[in-house]
């Protein structure tokens, strides 16, 4: 149902800020919504955002539509798309949840005394005689049958939520390991049978990886985790077990597993993981609270540099303060050159330049994976990020 005042709608976004996430799966009474962003959303309630922080070419109005996130729509009003909390102001005594926003909802952007606010609108009475619907502004707090946008082009991280993963230590070398394979193969695919000896606990659905390789700092080349490469799933279908021969010696059986899913064929020496339930956190753009920086310790795969769309390991974790859905500037380094305009040549060094963002889909301790959304130049490691 509508809500009647007016006076709710000097909300800048209603539903825009809005984090929304993981459309299908998502339950959005549990998207998390900060101290600070709930403070900017207090103040942008009441004084909307200063025109200054419109992107150049921002609409006047937004007809929201399938496929859109809402990355793409922050970026046609501001110019930093991850800064959301700056378009959401609300009454959070009417609407308390704010991740809310569908397909075929109409955003209006007004401009009022150098302030800027959004706004949903409905079309009512009909048409008018030159057939123009009219709008209102008007919230919606009513369940719409579609299913709310997601924050961020989903389908580019979804598949690194298996395939990226760090280990604290170097758990895999004592994981269960595959020992044999069906027949005499030595490489296997979907539906073909391996043999694995290991203590596989109570667990029957496994993620298979090679052997695990260390990520090390940039710049102080300690470890900072171990990156598994992936190689597919397998299922427990019969556990092992020692048995005594007819010769009285103990009989080592190994468990049976049969392959699933594969990125690449599985070999003997693989190492076995529990696979842990799929991770339906919401993923909500947003800066850090406080300065932060560091560098890009490797490139996911094995490319020497990475463009957009690609995913790299950062060499800070939830130690250090990242989160999930943290947005970082890319910084190239300023090359170092010869002034040669006077008489006598000078060694120089070029200012350091931005050139892309980082948004950041998985924490672990001291390493992050974060999804290049743009970029300039080739990305390698050791370049630097900060806070946007």
């Amino acid at each position: 149902m509508p809500v009647a005042r007016p006076a709710h709608f000097a909300v800048l976004a209603t539903c825009l800020a809005l984090a929304a996430a993981t459309s299908a799966w998502a339950q959005t009474s549990k998207l998390p919504v900060t101290a600070e962003q709930r403070r900017v959303a207090d103040q942008v309630a009441s004084a909307g955002v200063p025109l200054a922080e419109l992107a150049p070419n921002a609409p006047d109005s937004h007809t929201v539509q399938p496929g859109d996130t809402l990355w793409d729509i922050s970026k046609l009003f501001l110019k930093s798309p991850w800064r959301w909390p700056e378009l959401w102001g609300m009454n959070r005594e009417q609407i308390r949840n704010p991740h809310l926003i569908y397909p075929g909802q109409v955003l209006l952007l007004v401009k009022v005394d150098g302030r800027a606010r959004l706004q949903l609108a409905q079309g009512v009475g009909g048409k008018a005689g030159n057939g123009v619907v009219k709008l209102r502004p008007q919230m919606r707090i009513s369940a719409l049958d579609s299913s709310p946008i997601p924050s961020i082009p989903l389908h580019l991280i979804q598949p690194f939520l298996t395939d990226a993963v760090v280990f604290d230590t170097d758990a895999l070398a004592t994981a269960p390991r595959i020992v044999a394979a069906q027949e005499g193969h030595v490489l296997l695919g979907p539906g073909e049978l391996a043999y694995a000896r290991g203590d596989f606990g109570s667990g029957t659905d496994f993620r298979v990886f090679r052997n695990a390789r260390p990520l090390r700092d940039p710049a102080t080349k300690e470890i900072l985790g171990y990156e598994a490469p992936y190689v597919g799933t397998a299922e427990l279908t019969r556990r092992g077990e020692e048995r005594t021969g007819a010769d009285g010696k103990t009989e080592i059986v190994p468990a049976t597993m049969t392959v699933r899913q594969i990125k690449q064929e599985v070999g003997i020496g693989d190492r076995l993981a529990p696979a842990p339930p799929r991770n339906l956190e919401l993923y909500v753009p947003h800066g850090p609270l406080q300065p932060m920086a560091g560098q890009i310790a490797a490139i996911y795969g094995e490319a020497l540099n990475a463009g957009q769309n690609q995913i790299v390991a950062l060499n800070r974790g939830k130690r250090d303060g990242v989160e999930r859905g943290h947005v970082f500037a890319l910084w190239r380094d300023g090359d170092r050159v010869m002034d040669k305009t006077q008489e006598r040549a000078e060694a120089i060094k070029l200012p350091d330049e931005r050139h892309g963002i980082l948004f950041v889909f998985e924490v672990y301790e001291r390493v992050s994976y974060a999804l290049i959304i743009s970029v300039k130049e080739p990305v390698r490691p050791g370049d630097r990020f900060t806070q946007p």
